[in-house]
């Protein structure tokens, strides 16, 4: 696929953005001797990436490409944290291709994925 068309093809290079960003998170997991996962329940409930670290910490990640799927990710994010209210997540967060980079009012992270550094 060259360059152009997948400049054309949002949904696919949608799939590659999250490819890119979960290859990363993985990274800097493994060096804190963490896991990742994905979250997919019965209800539809789906979170992209689950880090856990060997002492039961975790956070929830979201993988979006720009502004536009914001709110969806965080109401995502927001229901995993509320089913899970025993353990509460170490943060959430959307990784995004976005310049900004900002907490939320609900205390949810939006981070460019040029900010992940370890």
């Amino acid at each position: 696929m060259s360059v152009d068309k997948l400049k054309q093809d949002f949904e696919t290079f949608g799939f590659f953005f999250e490819s890119i960003c979960s290859r990363d998170v993985r990274v800097y997991a493994q060096s804190l001797d963490g896991e990742v996962y994905h979250y997919n329940d019965s209800s539809g409930l789906e979170v992209d990436l689950i880090i856990e670290l060997r002492d039961g910490r975790w956070a929830g990640i979201e993988v979006k490409l720009g502004e536009n799927e914001v709110e969806k990710a965080a109401s995502n994010l927001t229901k995993l944290a509320e089913i899970h209210k025993t353990r509460k997540p170490s943060f959430l967060m959307i990784l995004t291709n976005t310049e900004l980079c900002y907490q939320r009012e609900d205390g949810i992270y939006v981070i460019p994925i040029g900010c992940l550094k370890h």
